[in-house]
């Protein structure tokens, strides 16, 4: 039973292909979803601002601290969010774990091949080659996934076709519920 809106969260390192899958998944989906890529909300910071180190750290923790309780804030009020970020640091999958009903979260593992990842890194010019090397294993450590896809095999429509087609017989518990279940100890190894 869901108390609010589906998040379809998107899992996966930088350059993966998730906001590429979330526009697909808007075109494809049936009912109304809102896309919430965790880059818009870094991109609303002024950029005039020159920051310390420390500074730095604590803006970019509060960004994404107030990017969760944003998508749990549209989900609380009914709306259905396809949810575009990644599980780098382990204490983000820990808040959205406090934050979203578990039971309304389809946790969606967006996989890519490191050479691959590492070519559209430089093909984008807009992030450090390197990037998703160094986010790739914390970003899947926690292991557990309703649904997988691979960008590497398949292209953004195939992943949001997929995706669709579990939504409708997705089981219970969910991943989210597992993971929650699991507890702080066990969430990453």
């Amino acid at each position: 039973m869901t108390t609010g809106g589906l998040i379809i969260f998107l899992n996966g390192t930088s350059s993966s292909g998730k906001s590429s899958i979330a526009e697909e998944l808007l075109a494809t989906l049936d009912e109304t979803y809102f896309h919430l890529p965790v880059d818009r909300f870094h991109a609303m910071r002024a950029r005039d601002r020159q920051y310390t180190p420390d500074e730095l750290t604590d803006v970019l923790r509060r960004t994404w601290q107030g990017f969760h309780r944003a998508v749990a804030g549209m989900a609380a009020g009914g709306n259905n969010v396809v949810v575009d970020h990644l599980f780098s640091q382990e204490w983000r999958l820990r808040d959205c774990l406090a934050l979203f009903e578990p039971q309304d979260v389809v946790l969606v593992g967006v996989h890519c091949p490191l050479p691959e990842l590492e070519r559209r890194e430089r093909a984008r010019g807009d992030r450090p080659v390197g990037l998703a090397a160094g986010q790739i294993e914390q970003v899947h450590a926690h292991g557990l996934y309703d649904v997988e896809v691979d960008t590497g095999v398949s292209s953004p429509a195939e992943c949001a076709r997929k995706i669709k087609e579990f939504l409708p017989v997705r089981p219970t518990p969910t991943a989210f519920q597992q993971l929650r279940e699991r507890g702080e100890a066990r969430l990453f190894g």
